[in-house]
C-alpha cells in the first residue's frame, strides 16, 4: 500500500478520534475561546483541537517515514512543534501576542534553513553566496507570511481546516506527479489530520483548533511549498505553483492588509470581522455559504497551480500576471463590501 494512503489514514483516524478527548480536556482546563465583538461564535468554544491534528500528523510520520529519511524532516517537525507550542501558550494567555510573529515564526523558518530546506528563486540568476542569501531571505518571508496568514484565516467554522485540506490535496497530487514520495507523504498526513478535525469543526463547530493549530497547519503549508519541486519548469518559475495552491490565504491576507492599512491599522495585530469570509457572509451568503465559496476558490487556485506545471517557459509568468490582476480586482470589489469596522486596540 502506498505510504501516502497509510499516512492519510493514520492521521485521519487519529485526529478524528483524539479531537473529542481534547475537547473535554480544554473544557476541564478552561481553555476556551469566549465570544466577543470581533468573533462570530456566540458561546464559549473549547480550544486545543490543534493538539489532535498535531498528534495525528506525528503518529502518521512515525508509522510511514523510513528511518534514513528522518533527517530530511527534522527541520519541518521542529519548526512545526515550535509554532504549535507558542500558539497554544498564546491561546492560554501565557505570552505576548507579538512573540508569535516576531520570534516563533522567524525561528521556525531558520530551522528549515538549517535543515537545508529553502526557496530557490534567485539561485538560478545569482549562483553562489548572493543567490543563497537572497533565497534565505525569501524563505523567512514566505514561512512567516504563510504561517501568519493561516493564523488569521481561522476566524470562521471550518474555514482554516478546510482550506488546508484542499491545499494538501493539490500538494499530494503535485508531489506524486513529480515523484517526491516524502513530500506527498507529508502532504497526505496533513490532509488526514485536517479532515479528521474538520468533522468536529465545520459549522456548527464543537471545538476550535486554537492559534497553535492554525500556526501548525500554516507552517506545514509553507514548508511543503518550499519542498515541492517541479522538474518540468525552471526553478525561477516553480515557486508560482505553491503561491497558487495557497491562493485563498494569500488573497485574504492581501485584502485585510490593504483594507486595514487604509484605516491606519496593523494587519496582523488588529483582529476584526473584515476578512473575505465575513464580507461574503454579509453579502448574503451566510457563514456556511461564505466558507463553501472559499473552498471553491481554493480548488480553483489549486487547479491553476496544477495546470501551471504543464505551461512552458515565460507563459507561466503571463498566467501569473493575469491571475494577479483578477486577485487585485477581487480585493478591490470585496473591499467595498459591508463589514464590521474595528477600532485601533491597545494591547497590554
Amino acid at each position: 500500500m502506498p505510504t501516502e494512503i497509510i499516512a492519510f489514514s493514520v492521521a485521519l483516524v487519529a485526529s478524528l478520534s483524539l479531537t473529542v478527548p481534547m475537547r473535554q480536556l480544554a473544557l476541564h482546563l478552561g481553555m476556551v475561546d469566549h465570544p466577543g465583538p470581533r468573533k462570530v461564535h456566540v458561546a464559549p468554544m473549547p480550544l486545543l483541537g490543534g493538539v489532535a491534528m498535531y498528534l495525528g500528523f506525528v503518529l502518521a510520520l512515525l508509522l510511514t517515514v523510513p528511518g534514513p529519511t528522518w533527517m530530511q524532516i527534522v527541520g519541518i517537525l521542529a519548526g512545526a512543534t515550535l509554532v504549535a507550542i507558542v500558539g497554544f501558550l498564546d491561546d492560554g494567555g501565557l505570552l505576548h501576542h507579538q512573540v508569535k510573529l516576531f520570534v516563533a515564526m522567524p525561528v521556525a523558518a531558520l530551522l528549515l534553513l538549517a535543515s537545508g530546506i529553502r526557496a530557490q528563486v534567485f539561485i538560478e540568476f545569482f549562483p553562489g553566496t548572493r543567490g543563497v542569501f537572497l533565497d534565505g531571505c525569501v524563505t523567512i518571508l514566505w514561512v512567516v507570511g504563510i504561517t501568519a496568514a493561516f493564523s488569521i484565516l481561522d476566524h470562521m467554522d471550518g474555514l482554516c481546516a478546510g482550506i488546508v485540506a484542499i491545499a494538501a490535496v493539490f500538494y499530494t497530487v503535485l508531489a506524486v506527479l513529480s515523484g517526491q514520495v516524502l513530500v506527498s507523504t507529508l502532504a497526505a498526513a496533513t490532509l488526514g489530520a485536517a479532515l479528521g478535525f474538520l468533522r468536529w469543526n465545520f459549522k456548527p463547530a464543537k471545538i476550535f483548533m486554537g492559534d497553535g493549530g492554525a500556526m501548525f497547519l500554516g507552517f506545514l503549508m509553507a514548508a511543503l511549498g518550499l519542498k515541492l519541486r517541479e522538474p518540468h519548469i525552471s526553478s525561477s518559475a516553480e515557486w508560482l505553483i505553491p503561491v497558487f495552491v495557497l491562493g485563498v490565504p494569500i488573497f485574504d491576507t492581501t485584502l485585510i492588509s490593504i483594507s486595514r492599512g487604509r484605516r491606519g491599522l496593523l494587519p496582523f495585530t488588529s483582529p476584526g470581522k473584515d476578512h473575505a469570509a465575513h464580507r461574503l457572509a454579509n453579502l448574503g451568503f451566510g457563514q456556511r455559504g461564505a466558507v463553501l465559496g472559499l473552498y471553491f476558490a481554493g480548488a480553483v487556485f489549486g487547479g491553476l497551480g496544477l495546470i501551471l506545471r504543464y505551461i512552458p517557459g515565460p507563459a507561466n509568468y503571463a498566467v501569473a500576471a493575469a491571475v494577479a490582476v483578477l486577485v487585485l480586482t477581487g480585493v478591490f470589489l470585496l473591499e467595498k463590501a459591508p463589514y464590521e469596522r474595528q477600532r485601533k486596540i491597545q494591547h497590554p
